[in-house]
């Protein structure tokens, strides 16, 4: 869309006959990441408001966090991609639907364009890569790909009932028992449906989530009785930025870029926080016929200043969160909850941007306390 309103030439490749499909996101995103983006999305894409989240240990302590205000959309994430597509093709972008892009066309070490399905080849002066987690054509430049030790497995899926949901409250729930790795979640849709989904670095997703709705303590008694439909599985790579994001010709963006937080596996608005860098930097570089890599490096240059920080930190928080036992996270949400670190937070409604938000909250002595449990329990536990 940026690079199509700058004038550029934009062909869009698509492998999936519609776009959109298949999902297989939970569509939880920001608000304030949307408004920095200049995004105002369409009532039929957003599917409720949340202002609160309950944060649940794996034995079923609860810690939660109130907003004033909504903080993030529940978003049917396809109709998000119809949207954007549609605005791109409104500014002149042409989308080819149904093609998959097979390799790239390599020149004597430089990209010139990408050799389609049906082996016909489209030569293009740059390509953007937004392949996802397959990392296929990233891996025929010769740069690196994501940290495969740092991805997990997800599944998601919804369900048309759930018992004691707040609708304007999400539920994440904790421990490696359950989605060891990262979290499992519950996501009330305004009409009193829900989605749900887990994200596991070992084992079977669709197992270790028939087996958190069945045991765990407290959401066992939301999602028991309702059947889990439409379910969809991906990977999210968690272990931050790959080290270089561009060559002559190419630059690559998104989950193929692991531009994804690795405290929580979002990566939309990060995703189109630098999709738009990369279409301005794109556009720039035709403009003075510079595609090579001097001028491309400009896109990681800039990228870096503006979300870098914060994902050193959210990998950081990673690891270390990653090392807890169930034991101690029991003792991390009981801890947050008994300093009352809920007074802290409810100034805070950036959830993209962590690191900025660590620094803002540093003050706190309730945020330096359960920091330094969290530091201290990740060398023990």
């Amino acid at each position: 869309m940026t690079a199509a309103k700058l004038g550029s030439e934009v062909v869009v490749l698509e492998e999936h006959r519609e776009v959109g499909l298949p999902s297989h996101c939970a569509g939880h995103i920001s608000i304030k990441g949307l408004n920095k983006l200049g995004l105002r999305l369409p009532e039929n894409v957003i599917e409720n408001r949340i202002s609160s989240a309950i944060f649940y240990s794996p034995s079923g302590h609860e810690f939660r966090v109130r907003f004033p205000s909504p903080v993030t959309y529940v978003i049917d994430r396809s109709m998000l991609d119809k949207y954007l597509a549609q605005r791109a093709e409104d500014a002149g972008a042409r989308f080819i639907l149904g093609t998959r892009v097979e390799n790239l066309l390599i020149d004597r070490g430089t990209v010139c364009g990408v050799q389609l399905k049906n082996e016909k080849r489209l030569e293009s002066r740059i390509v953007i890569d937004a392949e996802g987690c397959a990392s296929t054509l990233l891996k025929q430049t010769g740069l690196q790909t994501f940290d495969k030790s740092l991805v997990v497995n997800a599944v998601n899926g919804e369900v048309e009932h759930a018992d004691g949901l707040e609708e304007d409250t999400v539920e994440v729930y904790l421990g490696q028992k359950y989605a060891p790795g990262l979290y499992a979640w519950i996501i009330p849709k305004s009409d009193g449906s829900a989605k749900v989904g887990l994200a596991t670095k070992s084992g079977n997703a669709r197992e270790h989530l028939n087996h958190f709705l069945s045991t765990h303590p407290v959401a066992r008694k939301k999602i028991s009785f309702s059947e889990v439909k439409n379910l969809s599985f991906h990977l999210i790579p968690l272990g931050g930025p790959i080290p270089k994001t561009c060559m002559d010709n190419f630059l690559c963006v998104g989950d193929v870029a692991s531009q994804v937080k690795p405290t929580t596996g979002g990566g939309v608005v990060m995703g189109l926080t630098c999709a738009k860098i990369a279409a301005e930097t794109a556009s720039e570089a035709l403009r003075q016929n510079r595609t090579d890599e001097d001028f491309m490096l400009r896109y990681e240059e800039r990228w870096r200043q503006d979300i870098g920080f914060d994902m050193a930190v959210m990998h950081q928080l990673r690891l270390m969160i990653n090392r807890l036992s169930d034991k101690h996270l029991d003792r991390m949400i009981n801890l947050c909850r008994d300093l009352g670190l809920n007074d802290d937070l409810q100034s805070v409604s950036d959830i993209d941007w962590q690191g900025r938000t660590m620094l803002r909250l540093i003050k706190s002595p309730g945020v330096w306390a359960g920091s330094l449990y969290v530091l201290l329990s990740s060398f023990v536990a």
